[in-house]
């Protein structure tokens, strides 16, 4: 038993020794003789991130198995500071039922949110003088088929909060800078906000904003100019509030049409880091979701078949709550968040197969990821204290082949993923070994002489006659 107890011990020292140099080995490569990132820190050469628009994870996911969705108690009150009046609102599933714009304002996240009590949905939007029973409706499989496909195959964050209390403008920019700036558009611009993008100029990390419908004309400074949903650009692309991305080449060369995606990727041209903002299939309510399923498709499906798959990482999230329904109480890290839940999935060779992950993320947490992966420094503190997404991830494992999912839902069989498979077998060799050892111990070598005429006698019996 000592033999085996020094030898165990040997063992988990050398695993965890071979972990360490791997690790060093890796962090001393990505660094160039000046100290600077020049290659990734994981596999993931490639990451791409696409924003989409306007809605929680209940509303899309609060029905799906194993995530963190809606209870069948729910039932939202119509007026929660009125304790005399007992109608509430229970979830109800969309379909095709006509949807509007529902009110997203910090008004009523504060009404919706009531100070954690998540009460507030329908009575916040009655005050906008709207339907505030539309907040509990919810999309499933049927409406959404390719998106719980994708959560099927990859990754679902059921945790994943947008980073401001408000809406696009505020939560936009957190996603490229770690911090508000402002709530809206300014005459003025933002000139003083430092973004990610900056960081990877620094450091000579290719990176694109890829813009659907990009209009290079539309900037803070001409909005005015363009009524209508043409302006979101300014919202959706918040770069184009920063007078650097709109006067210096350098940067205003990496901001370009979405059809550049497509070309990049067969160049075998794709950028580090690609930031993606849709246009008309951004999902906004009222357009529509299978138009934006339609998008996201293509976009995943020219990844996968380019030969920048097996080094990339695919994120899909949205930028704000759009006033729909979620029952998770955001966790409060300073004035401005966390805002509500919203829907993520990860896509990649390396993503975990059919795995909800509980991590607590935001759009600070897209960052934190990049910062890490290139060896970057924090942007503001924000970003320096998110999570990353390195729980989603399985390098261990060979990049997977692409999986074209379907536009078709197609529900997945009862399956355990093969890493888990692996385990349990080592646990169970290691239970045998340890008691055959024992065995050994207690009752000495007779023991295996022993076990050697059981197994003979059990392989010799006579088969019974037909």
């Amino acid at each position: 038993m000592k033999y085996f107890r020094r030898f165990s011990f040997s063992l988990s020292v050398l695993v965890i020794a071979l972990l360490f140099s791997s690790t060093t080995v890796r962090a001393d490569m990505s660094k160039d003789a000046s100290g600077q990132a020049s290659t990734p820190n994981t596999p993931i050469e490639h990451f791409v991130v696409v924003m989409q628009e306007n809605h929680t994870f209940d509303n899309y996911f609060g029905t799906y198995p194993g995530a963190e969705g809606i209870s069948e108690e729910t039932c939202m009150p119509v007026d929660p500071f009125d304790g005399a009046n007992a109608e509430c609102v229970e979830p109800f599933h969309i379909g095709d039922r006509p949807i509007e714009d529902l009110d997203h304002s910090l008004a009523t996240f504060r009404l919706q949110y009531n100070d954690g009590k998540m009460d507030g949905f329908v009575y916040a939007l009655n005050q906008r003088n709207q339907n505030g029973a539309l907040t509990m409706g919810y999309y499933d499989d049927r409406d959404l088929p390719y998106y719980w496909n994708l959560a099927d195959e990859y990754v679902l964050f059921d945790h994943f909060f947008s980073s401001d209390h408000g809406g696009s403008f505020g939560n936009h920019m957190f996603w490229v800078s770690g911090q508000q700036g402002g709530s809206r558009i300014a005459e003025e611009g933002y000139p003083d906000i430092l973004t990610i993008f900056d960081r990877l100029e620094e450091r000579g990390i290719s990176w694109k904003f890829y813009v659907q419908n990009y209009d290079p004309e539309i900037t803070y400074r001409t909005v005015d100019q363009y009524p209508g949903n043409r302006a979101s650009q300014v919202i959706w692309v918040p770069v184009l509030n920063i007078d650097r991305f709109l006067d210096d080449p350098k940067f205003s060369s990496h901001i370009v049409d979405i059809s550049e995606y497509f070309k990049d990727l067969e160049n075998g041209t794709l950028p580090a880091v690609s930031y993606i903002a849709p246009s008309g299939a951004s999902e906004h309510p009222p357009s529509s979701i299978r138009s934006g399923q339609k998008f996201v498709k293509s976009l995943i499906q020219a990844l996968m078949r380019s030969d920048s798959w097996d080094k990339s990482a695919f994120l899909l999230t949205y930028d704000d709550w759009g006033g729909w329904y979620d029952h998770v109480a955001p966790p409060q890290v300073d004035e401005y968040g966390y805002g509500m839940r919203v829907p993520g999935i990860m896509v990649g060779p390396y993503a975990r197969r059919g795995y909800v992950d509980s991590t607590v993320l935001d759009y600070t947490s897209i960052l934190k990821f990049i910062e890490d992966n290139w060896g970057l420094e924090p942007l503001v503190e924000r970003d320096a204290n998110a999570n990353s997404f390195v729980s989603a991830f399985d390098f261990s494992q060979p990049p997977r082949e692409p999986v074209l999912i379907s536009f078709e839902r197609v529900v997945p069989e009862q399956r355990v993923e093969p890493r888990r498979v692996v385990i349990y077998l080592a646990y169970g060799g290691a239970l045998l070994l340890a008691g055959l050892i024992f065995a050994w111990t207690a009752r000495g070598p007779d023991i295996w002489k022993q076990s050697l005429a059981y197994f003979n006698r059990l392989t010799q019996r006579r088969k019974p006659s037909l």
